[in-house]
This record gives structure tokens, sequence and C-alpha cells, in this order.
């Protein structure tokens, strides 16, 4: 599912500006089916313009109402009627999301205990370790996600001891009971 809202914080209008010939939406939507890794691709929306956009490329659109937090809660409330197992969330701004990286991630589900998964990848530029706009994560030797934050994490307390860094992508895989309780969940 791909959670699509026009009226984006930092940047309104984002997802209906033209990337060449395409919208970022639309390049999302045809970049996401193009894996041919899932049964079925939605654009989750509240906005007129972006379904109409969608429909138009006969794509499929799940409308959802405004009031949302986040990216994750519109694609619960859009998930909650459907009869499904695993669920990817990819940003409406993802135009060029490749196969492999979330055929990687939804491998992760093959373990029945594993409930949610995320992507990230290396760091090594020091403008975008010092971005804030780079949301960067700490994991452990199992590589699970340990802190997220915008901030320079890990710190580099010795300027001589080299440290990973990387970054969040911002894509989620839930499993649909995990993603609904954590919908419910208050905020932090």
């Amino acid at each position: 599912m791909i959670p699509a809202r026009y009226e984006a914080s930092r940047f309104p209008g984002k997802l209906m500006q033209l990337l060449g010939d395409k919208t970022v939406i639309r390049r999302t939507y045809e970049a996401a089916c193009a894996t041919n890794l899932f049964d079925q691709v939605y654009v989750v929306t509240d906005s007129d313009a972006i379904e109409e956009e969608i429909v138009r490329i006969g794509g499929k659109v799940i409308r959802s109402r405004q009031a949302h937090e986040s990216g994750t809660d519109r694609v619960a409330e859009a998930a909650r009627e459907m009869n499904v197992d695993v669920i990817v969330n990819v940003q409406g701004d993802s135009p060029f999301i490749k196969k492999e990286p979330l055929q990687q991630l939804l491998q992760e589900f093959n373990d029945p205990i594993v409930q949610v998964g995320s992507l990230m990848r290396p760091l090594s530029n020091p403008d975008d370790i010092q971005n804030p706009n780079v949301v960067k994560v700490v994991v452990n030797k199992k590589n699970d996600s340990i802190f997220f934050s915008r901030s320079v994490i890990p710190y580099p307390r010795d300027p001589k001891q080299a440290l990973a860094y990387y970054e969040h992508v911002g894509v989620y895989a839930f499993r649909k009971d995990m993603l609904l309780a954590f919908s419910a969940w208050p905020l932090t």
C-alpha cells in the first residue's frame, strides 16, 4: 500500500509534481507494481487529485479519512477489512523503489516470529550524516533497529573510531494484526 497525502507538511502537493513526464505518485505506484511482488497495490489517499491521477492510469485507490497522524495509520485504516497476512507500506514519494530491497524485506516474514520490518541503507556522505532531513537508525548485531533519530547517531565520541551509519528508508512491512495494534498505540 502507498499512503498518499496531498497536504504534506514540508512540501504540499509534492506527490502531484512532475518528475519527467509523470507525477511522483504515479511513478511510485508504477514502480511498486513493476516489482511483481504484491498481489495488489493500492494508493491510500484522502485527496481527489491523487485518486484521479491513479484511477486515470487504471490503478487502484482506497479512500481514507483525512485525520491521520501518519501514513501508517492511513494504511491501517485501509487494511482493517482486508484478508491479508503481510502489508508493505511504501511511501508515496518513493518513485525509484526497487524489487531487491522489497524482496529482502518480505523474506524476513518467512519467519513467523517477525511482526514488523523496515529498510535501511549505509550512509557514508558526511553531509547526509549531519542532515536532520535524513533519518538515521542504529541497529544491534542482528540488524534489529533499536533507535531512530534525525540527529547524528551513533554519536562519534572518539573521532578516530570508525562508526557505521545507516539511513532509515521509509518502507515498512507489518503483519496485519501488528499493524492494527501499532496504529492503536498512543503517540510518543
